[in-house]
């Protein structure tokens, strides 16, 4: 048995009094009038508080914060409600109160499973506020789900994909981030091959990871190297008794942040150093935006360990899906079989997740939906994050998609007029 989990409990709480000592020193130094904390000296105590206080904590699930938007010039309330619910997801819908909001496309955002809220796309929800009705997957912390629950893998993330798709169906349209590009388009070939009228519009694929063996990154390449069994022997951990998931087997949110953070870690180091001399310069507004970013950033959740390891062993190792073998309870998954649902592909040219090629795969492996139904974007100089966030994305990927929702929401609602016709 992994006690890596149980060390890493027992650390966090070891370091609670010092974390609290630096806060009060912190405190302390910033009350009005308290002439030392504004020496030179002082801002560097203060700094260096900060900094240990910061990189010790452990950071909770953010929010999405996001109360208005601008519609036509208007700008108007944002509600959040939760409109469907099952034991390791739920579905947030972003509700505004305007006239045109009931006639716009109805967007879901699937968020990834793979280490980070959903809230790390609170950019792109944002973004797409003023045109799109917009809903988005709101994935559950492994260790905060009671054994009871049963356990999660690839089949029932599927299995959740299909589930929402008629529910929320068929004028729907499925943004895939990343990591559930696969179950996506995997649900939405199981539902052509059944002739599903809720089959969605459309599915924008962003970054996702559909035929790894094209321009594989060094996540790839340690995959295939390791093998399954490596992962699940050092990877896999069970949750400590202080969560409501004690004994769940679980890839812990800590060991893959630290895989993210190793990954780029001088760039993590000289913006941590970069905080630091904003803090002591008194520079709040660059300060401000590092806190930001990390409070992001480093706020990470479990995934059950039976869905990390066959997403492991399906996409990165054996390649299932490209091939053609992937398998969804006795079913196979074919993308030949997609013949009404528009595809879209987009891939940033900097991406080190999901290298140039792997999101295009998906577009080339579904002959039987026409050309008119797929639209491919590499977007030039921007990195994984940057296909789904940043000035980039406001500017040159997100108009694309909107006119792509557009386009094949009213074909399809073009064609049902027709149909009702005749």
């Amino acid at each position: 048995m992994n006690l890596s989990y149980y060390w890493y409990e027992t650390a966090h709480w070891l370091l609670g009094p010092a974390r609290a000592a630096s806060g009060a020193t912190k405190s302390f130094l910033e009350i009005p009038g308290n002439v030392f904390g504004d020496t030179p000296y002082g801002r560097t105590v203060t700094a260096a508080c900060e900094l240990f206080e910061r990189t010790t904590r452990r950071y909770g699930k953010p929010a999405f914060d996001l109360p208005t938007t601008t519609i036509d010039g208007e700008e108007v309330r944002v509600t959040e409600r939760i409109v469907w619910e099952h034991p390791f997801c739920d579905i947030i819908a972003f509700e505004r109160d305007h006239s045109a909001a009931a006639k716009q496309p109805l967007l879901l955002i699937v968020a990834p499973m793979s280490g980070h809220y959903a809230t790390l796309l609170r950019g792109t929800v944002e973004t797409f506020l003023p045109t799109h009705r917009v809903m988005i997957t709101d994935w559950a912390d492994a260790r905060m789900v009671p054994m009871a629950e049963g356990g999660f893998d690839l089949d029932d993330y599927i299995d959740y994909m299909i589930e929402m798709f008629q529910a929320f169906g068929p004028d729907l349209h499925v943004m895939a981030v990343c990591q559930p590009a696969v179950p996506v388009i995997a649900a939405i070939a199981l539902m052509e091959a059944e002739n599903d009228p809720k089959i969605p519009k459309s599915m924008i694929l962003m970054g996702g990871p559909i035929d790894t063996r094209r321009s594989p990154t060094a996540v790839n390449l340690l995959a295939e190297e390791r093998g399954i069994d490596w992962f699940e022997r050092h990877c896999i951990m069970h949750v400590p008794p202080s969560h409501p998931g004690f004994f769940r087997k679980v890839y812990p949110g800590f060991l893959q942040l630290s895989g993210f953070m190793a990954m780029n870690l001088d760039r993590h180091v000289t913006a941590h150093w970069d905080m630091f001399n904003h803090l002591v310069d008194g520079d709040g507004d660059s300060a401000e935006k590092h806190r930001d970013f990390y409070d992001e950033y480093l706020a990470v959740m479990d995934l059950t360990a039976e869905f990390y390891l066959q997403t492991v062993d399906k996409v990165f190792v054996r390649h299932e899906l490209p091939k053609g073998e992937m398998m969804h309870r006795d079913k196979p998954v074919d993308l030949v079989a997609i013949r009404r649902c528009a595809i879209m592909a987009i891939e940033g040219e900097r991406d080190d997740i999901s290298g140039v090629g792997q999101t295009l795969a998906a577009i080339e492996l579904t002959p039987n939906l026409s050309s008119d139904k797929k639209l491919y974007h590499l977007q030039m100089g921007v990195g994984h994050y940057g296909v789904f966030n940043g000035s980039r994305f406001r500017s040159d990927i997100a108009p694309r998609i909107t006119a792509f929702t557009h386009q094949h929401g009213a074909t399809a609602k073009a064609g049902k007029k027709l149909m009702a016709a005749e």
